[in-house]
């Protein structure tokens, strides 16, 4: 019988401006769990969204792992599972690449796949059906990653440690289908050359620490300008792009959060002033302040 697993996978901010599906930011937020052989399933669930994450039923972490397992002919050991979930749910934060990613490697574990980390990513990404949330969860720090549906490439570096992060979140949740649902089907050159050429740059300023061109270059015309009618908090935030310590503004992942990146912690003050300030005739929010997670997915084992 394998020992227990503890597993502590970040929150990320995907399609990171002009990244659509391509470029995300791991987050020092976590869903963190323990888990351990059982005669039946159960979960003992804290933090944020309890009856959610501590349900047996409609659970994506025990889908997951019953159908990576039964996928390859094997049965779902019953788990006994404690989970502590800091991760916003339905707010563009990364939860379900987080619970993907976790239910995988559970399966591996407990199934006695074996996988290495890099099995695991895969067939997280797999599921997940884009490479930015789940890269981001695993490696940590910025990700460009690319899939094919067969084939994952995923980089990541650490950003500058002095940078910090806001993620504005709104009252009610929105699902990715319904934010996916706003998206056209195509899109004119001028506007894919125009997001080619800031993910280049946005990239750049990220490994470079050039916090001075993140505002520019998180702009985008691909996802943000049709998304906005179902994120109606974004277009509010836009402007505050290279005010006071903010080095750039974009929706986290598919919304209805954003994303405030900042230059340091002595901006908290100014940059959560200028947020409110923003929003003062807007429904109520709240902001989390989070530093950038630069480890990424960790996964140990216990007795």
């Amino acid at each position: 019988m394998p020992g227990g697993l503890h597993l502590k996978l970040p929150a990320t901010s995907a399609n990171l401006g002009p990244g659509f599906d391509t470029l995300a930011l791991a987050l020092d937020v976590h869903l963190e769990m323990w888990a351990r052989e059982a005669a039946k399933f159960s979960i003992r669930a804290e933090g944020r969204s309890p009856e959610v994450c501590g349900s047996l039923e409609r659970n994506l972490l025990l889908d997951v792992y019953r159908k990576t397992l039964a996928a390859k002919g094997l049965e779902a050991k019953p788990l006994s599972l404690d989970v502590k979930n800091g991760i916003p749910l339905g707010m563009g934060c990364g939860s379900s690449a987080a619970v993907r990613l976790a239910g995988v490697t559970l399966a591996s574990h407990f199934g006695g796949l074996n996988w290495t980390r890099e099995e695991i990513l895969a067939e997280a990404t797999r599921l997940e059906g884009h490479p930015d949330n789940t890269a981001a969860c695993w490696l940590g720090g910025f990700v460009a990653g690319s899939w094919d549906g067969e084939t994952l490439h995923a980089v990541s570096f650490s950003p500058p440690t002095e940078w910090r992060a806001m993620i504005v979140l709104p009252e009610k949740p929105l699902s990715t289908a319904s934010s996916r649902a706003v998206l056209p089907e195509s899109y004119s050159r001028a506007d894919v050359v125009a997001n080619l050429q800031r993910v280049a740059v946005l990239t750049g300023a990220f490994a470079s620490g050039r916090g001075s061109l993140i505002a520019d270059a998180m702009k985008d015309r691909m996802h943000q300008p049709y998304r906005s009618e179902v994120c109606p908090l974004l277009l509010k935030l836009l402007p505050l792009a290279g005010l006071d310590g903010i080095l750039g503004v974009a929706l986290s992942g598919a919304g209805p959060a954003v994303l405030v990146l900042m230059e340091s912690e002595q901006w908290s003050k100014k940059v959560k002033a200028h947020i409110l300030n923003a929003l003062h005739e807007a429904e109520p929010v709240e902001v989390l302040q989070c530093e950038l997670e630069h480890t990424g997915g960790q996964s140990l084992d216990y007795e």
